[in-house]
């Protein structure tokens, strides 16, 4: 094929196929071979690891919770307050006497839809804000910059308060809520941490040899900045649920009867000197998977930093 494609007017021959697939083959082998190297740092941080899998077994729990509930969590099935132990309930009931450990099961649903879902909205929008920001810079940067810094001058509960006390009280209010209150964090380490990859020598160099704005975006620059945000975004996981929760305690979020962790506690409030348990087992929760998504946060840190990698 090199004896053919130097034969004076003669127009080059296409690369092999071949040589094309053992390209995107060793490609693939090289992004395969990172995440093993990945998982194997995350594994040796015993603690990220425990959260992980305290994590899934929450996450399991919440999806089958349909199935493996021992009772209907509105449903009044014992004496109000009834103690742990008692009357065939494990964690006991609450000051409507309905099933605690029932309405935890299910109140993982909305808990871990509350901090992942804003959170996973925000980082989205952020991406793409803080990317247009930090690329293209001057007016463009000032624009979106000065409404982010308008957001951030509000403390983000103070936002989220806010924007909630406006709309009905529910799930897709606190998810509208935090979203907007957490955008600006978000974008604002998207800005920063594009700004400092733009300037390395393999973006001139694809700037250089012909490539566009969008690519030079999509190929050079968001795979080697999307590390660090997603360290920061999976930390702000646990804060979330804790602010979302905090949102139902005011009664600006889910309403009873529906089974919410946050809604628990307020709800077990005013019972808590006779029946601590109804505030204190869905308090520890919150704690438990909001301390948990701090440490798997901790661990991917390690894991995405290729100088913590052990071969």
């Amino acid at each position: 094929m090199t004896a053919q494609a130097d034969i004076p007017g003669r127009a080059p021959v296409a690369p092999d196929r071949r040589t094309a697939w053992n390209i995107r083959r060793e490609r693939m082998r090289f992004h395969v071979r990172t995440l093993k190297l990945a998982w194997r740092t995350y594994c040796r941080d015993k603690a990220a690891l425990i959260a992980l899998i305290f994590l899934v077994a929450v996450a399991l729990i919440s999806i089958l919770a349909p199935w493996i509930s021992p009772h209907d969590p509105t449903e009044n099935v014992a004496n109000i307050n009834a103690p742990p132990g008692s009357e065939g309930l494990l964690l006991g009931a609450d000051v409507d006497g309905r099933d605690i450990l029932s309405r935890l099961f299910w109140g993982g649903r909305i808990a871990l839809l509350v901090g992942i879902g804003p959170t996973l909205a925000a980082t989205i929008i952020s991406l793409v804000l803080g990317l247009v920001a930090g690329y293209f810079g001057r007016w463009v940067d000032q624009i979106i910059m000065r409404l982010m810094d308008i957001l951030f001058a509000f403390p983000l509960v103070l936002m989220a308060i806010v924007i909630a006390g406006i709309m009905e009280p529910g799930v897709p209010t606190i998810i509208i809520a935090i979203t907007v209150a957490l955008t600006p964090y978000i974008a604002r380490l998207v800005r920063t941490t594009t700004m400092s990859v733009k300037q390395q020598p393999y973006v001139e160099a694809a700037r250089a040899g012909g490539a566009g704005s969008l690519a030079i975006l999509v190929r050079y620059i968001l795979p080697n900045m999307i590390a660090p945000v997603i360290v920061y975004s999976t930390t702000l996981i646990g804060l979330m649920m804790v602010v979302g929760s905090g949102l139902s305690f005011l009664g600006l979020g889910v309403q009873p009867p529906d089974a919410d962790w946050g809604t628990m506690v307020a709800e077990g409030r005013g019972v808590l000197k006779k029946a601590p348990h109804a505030t204190i087992f869905p308090g520890l929760v919150i704690v438990l998977v909001s301390l948990s998504f701090s440490f798997i946060g901790d661990g991917l840190r390690d894991a995405l930093d290729p100088r913590s990698r052990v071969r």
